[in-house]
């Protein structure tokens, strides 16, 4: 990963979003970033070159462009329209960005366009996001890392959130993804915990 005086990069020469250029690279904004943020906590594995990442909740495509900066191909899931727009926009720049306009609660519909990955990293807002990871996990290498983003509030707005964490946490561990550490993605995301793990 590149830092510069602090501050997160990925190598780039072209402005996006509107992020701010220096030396050849794009500033990785936590406040733009939930992934970003969680490299300012030193929570997440690095990206790598080499590496393939199926991303489920692509978005518009911002976190999208600064992973695929960084690693082989990223298979981006999206299933909104005008976000979808947005993210077949930035994949005109990015030929190792695959975007997918499809519902991730429904990984047989995309299974045919995407390889054996090494990162599953998910941020879709739905009151099941443990079981959207688990039915994605079969396109993880054995061994592979995870990243769930878990939006506690968009699972149960009225539960205290550590507990929908716990309740997200055993859940993936019995079906088959050991989390390794737990992280809450402040102070940018209010309620955003991350759990990350290997299958």
């Amino acid at each position: 990963m590149i830092w510069m005086d602090g501050h997160l990069m990925s190598p780039g020469k072209d402005s996006v979003y509107g992020e701010r250029l220096t030396v050849g690279c794009r500033v990785w904004d936590p406040s733009r970033s939930k992934l970003a943020a969680l490299y300012h906590q030193g929570c997440a594995p690095p990206l790598e070159a080499g590496m393939k990442v199926l991303y489920l909740g692509a978005a518009h495509g911002t976190t999208v462009s600064h992973v695929a900066d960084y690693v082989e191909v990223v298979y981006a899931v999206e299933n909104a329209t005008r976000p979808m727009q947005d993210l077949l926009r930035v994949a005109e720049h990015w030929e190792n960005i695959i975007p997918i306009f499809a519902d991730a609660t429904r990984p047989w519909e995309y299974a045919p366009l995407v390889e054996e990955v090494d990162l599953l990293y998910q941020d879709v807002a739905h009151p099941d996001q443990p079981g959207i990871a688990l039915a994605n996990l079969p396109f993880l290498r054995t061994g592979g890392e995870v990243i769930l983003i878990l939006k506690t509030r968009s699972i149960d707005v009225t539960a205290d959130p550590a507990l929908v964490v716990a309740e997200g946490k055993k859940r993936c561990q019995a079906g088959g993804i050991h989390i390794t550490r737990e992280c809450w993605v402040a102070p940018h995301y209010r309620d955003h915990a991350a759990l990350l793990g290997k299958k």
